[in-house]
């Protein structure tokens, strides 16, 4: 049975799926086509119905909850792994102005961008655009100030760059859960035993990635954007963790949090 599968080329993902899309276990009869692509596609692929398992933002997962089943293994929650609120330059005062400054944000469905608008819901100026172009759009003076996430996490500061804020804080302070910030979904297309066998085969891949960390393969490698080891470990190290062998209890309520959050902000926005 061929299953069309899509997630990022950041390495937390192609680290998780490496063993699975590359035979490295076995697939259990079933073949993989794969679909690399920048999380925001993911997230409009998934409005669609376009894969059958998919990488997702969680800020995505309210709209599409009557198409996809969320799987246990593969994604990608934790505690101090939140996208930053950076600028070229720390105003203290910057709060003040929050409604006159422009905000580039990592796409509409993104859940940096559903926690961006959870702790700073006056900021109402935005711009999305892909991830890795939003240090430059800051650095340029495109926009005031940007949401990063992914690898930038770890080299805005080498541009001279400030943090403003860490969004994953007010997430954690508020509901003191994890945060939630990718799925793995499947489409109910999908019978529950394929799903259940697919999300049996997540876990044993990822277990097999961590059996042979900290060696990084070249599938990993090759799809990194000329970051350095270093940083893809450092990548690795922060988003993928017993959460992404299992969601557990305690991910499942964080992901009902979302939910709940997400429900009572449609409300206050009419």
């Amino acid at each position: 049975m061929k299953i069309k599968l899509g997630f990022s080329p950041c390495p937390n993902d192609t680290f998780i799926f490496d063993a699975l899309v590359n035979h490295k276990i076995d697939t259990e009869g079933f073949e993989f086509e794969t679909f690399l692509e920048d999380v925001q596609t993911l997230n409009e692929w998934a409005i669609q119905g376009k894969l059958d398992i998919s990488k997702i933002s969680y800020g995505v997962y309210p709209l599409i909850t009557n198409q996809y089943h969320l799987l246990k293994s593969g994604g990608a929650l934790g505690k101090g792994v939140g996208p930053l609120l950076i600028a070229k330059t720390k105003d203290e005062n910057w709060k003040s102005k929050i409604e006159t400054l422009t905000f580039a944000i990592p796409g509409k469905n993104t859940t940096a961008h559903f926690l961006f608008t959870q702790a700073f819901p006056n900021a109402t100026h935005k711009k999305f655009m892909v991830f890795h172009e939003i240090e430059d759009a800051v650095l340029n003076g495109e926009v005031d100030a940007g949401v990063i996430i992914h690898e930038n996490r770890f080299t805005y500061q080498q541009k001279g760059l400030e943090k403003l804020a860490d969004l994953g804080e007010y997430w954690e302070q508020t509901t003191g859960s994890p945060i939630p910030l990718g799925g793995i979904v499947a489409h109910q297309r999908l019978d529950e035993q394929t799903r259940n066998a697919v999300d049996r085969l997540n876990r044993k891949s990822l277990e097999y990635a961590f059996e042979h960390y900290p060696v990084l393969t070249d599938y990993v490698k090759q799809h990194a954007q000329e970051m350095s080891e270093e940083v893809m470990r450092k990548h690795i190290d922060l988003y993928v963790n017993n959460y992404s062998l299992d969601l557990g209890d305690k991910g499942m309520k964080a992901v009902e949090q979302l939910l709940n959050v997400f429900q009572n902000m449609q409300k206050v926005n009419g």
